[in-house]
């Protein structure tokens, strides 16, 4: 067998010198990808060969991330990748590939870049499985908690048609538009939820603390008090003595909570409330649309089958609802229908997307109407979580001002009965 001495850069920057014994140049190269290095110079004449053999053969060398803990590499592979992690991924390898890498060696690089969330040795993996054969998509079936079916049949497609950077484009732009969304949820959110934690912070402090002292001054004074002061008292001491049963309470209500959502009738009742609550309903509706538009826009646009397209986008969406009425129109599709009308027939989706989609379906730019559909709800619901911020910071300033004014009131009227009490005395 052919002999090809080799030079290759490690990881640290050492440069070592060897010879290998494989059958062709393009078999060198491969193995000293393998072993972690990057080739700087394969010669296969028997001067060079010979020269190489008294060198040292590289010895393989752990990969600098195996040094650490097999427990926690598992934890953080098992992690599934937050949205914005994804698309930064996907940009960082599209990014490779338009400056024109080679596939594995676009991916050897992504070892080292290791994007946020996604460790080192994802990449390493797709690249050996791509050495070994495997296309980029089968590659990354394998691994279905950092690749969803949507990315794995995206790839598929670029890599049928040839276009793989322009899919990676476009499945980087999908994600950050989704996580864009999501960051707009949460900003919304952030508010609210620290006014009810200040809020419920206070009160405990002050029936655990505070009202214990007051209590053992009124007792004391040996007055009738007024009912508000007892019945904050009766609060405060049931607080106090019986805190182990709200816990057991509030554990049972979330036991019995999730077993609930996890009954077929359980799921499609909440899913129903979400989507009609008040305040927040709206919203919900938007977000749910939206993400039905792009994804589906996505998919045909980068020449995904429609069939395959929607159940994809049935297998990612939020709501059992939505789930049950896009399985409903794939399998009207399949029997020659249109999109349009079996979405209609659920009475679902709105009527001004279902125009939209229908205008699409005419003029053979169901992508385009979908990407339209899109655009139109991510920006109103903006707009909606705005006035939903809006309307929820004073509802929960209220909220909190009555609950601390009926606190000061129970004090303060029992100061007023006792220093009455005084005075007549």
């Amino acid at each position: 067998m052919p002999q090809f001495a080799y030079k290759a850069r490690r990881r640290s920057g050492e440069v070592v010198q060897g010879v290998l014994d494989v059958a062709d140049r393009g078999a060198a190269l491969a193995q000293i990808e393998r072993l972690g290095m990057f080739p700087v110079m394969v010669d296969g004449s028997k001067a060079a060969a010979a020269a190489a053999t008294s060198a040292e053969r590289p010895k393989d060398k752990p990969a600098a991330g195996a040094v650490l803990p097999a427990a926690f590499r598992n934890m953080r592979r098992k992690r599934k990748p937050k949205l914005q992690e994804i698309a930064t991924f996907t940009q960082q390898l599209a990014n490779l590939l338009k400056s024109g890498m080679p596939l594995t060696v676009a991916l050897a690089s992504m070892a080292h870049l290791e994007s946020k969330g996604i460790p080192s040795e994802v990449s390493k993996e797709l690249k050996q499985d791509v050495m070994e054969g495997r296309s980029l998509s089968d590659a990354m079936s394998k691994q279905p908690n950092i690749f969803s079916d949507l990315y794995v049949n995206m790839v598929r497609a670029g890599e049928q048609s040839g276009a793989l950077y322009e899919v990676l484009r476009r499945l980087a732009d999908h994600y950050e538009k989704f996580a864009e969304v999501q960051a707009k949820f949460v900003a919304a959110l952030i508010y609210p939820a620290i006014v009810a934690f200040v809020g419920i912070g206070i009160v405990i402090f002050f029936m655990t603390f505070m009202l214990p002292r007051f209590m053992k001054v009124f007792e004391g004074l040996k007055v009738q008090l007024p009912w508000a002061t007892r019945m904050l008292m009766g609060v405060s001491n049931a607080f106090s003595t019986y805190w182990w049963l709200g816990l057991l309470v509030i554990i049972a209500a979330v036991v019995v909570w999730k077993r609930y959502r996890a009954t077929e009738h359980g799921r499609r009742r909440i899913d129903a409330w979400k989507m009609n609550a008040p305040v927040i309903g709206k919203a919900v509706r938007l977000n749910i649309f939206g993400q039905f538009a792009r994804t589906l826009a996505t998919l045909l646009i980068n020449g995904v089958p429609v069939l395959t397209a929607l159940k994809i986008t049935e297998e990612i969406m939020p709501n059992s609802m939505v789930k049950q009425a896009i399985a409903k129109t794939r399998e009207e599709v399949t029997d020659g229908k249109t999109i349009a009308q079996p979405l209609a027939h659920s009475k679902l989706f709105p009527q001004l997307m279902i125009d939209l989609l229908k205008i699409g379906e005419e003029t053979g730019d169901v992508p385009g109407a979908l990407q339209n559909i899109a655009e139109t709800y991510e920006s109103e619901l903006g707009i909606q979580l705005r006035v939903m911020t809006n309307l929820i910071e004073p509802i929960m300033i209220i909220v909190m001002a009555v609950g601390v004014g009926l606190l000061l009131f129970a004090i303060l009227q029992a100061m007023f009965t006792i220093t009455s009490s005084i005075n007549r005395g």
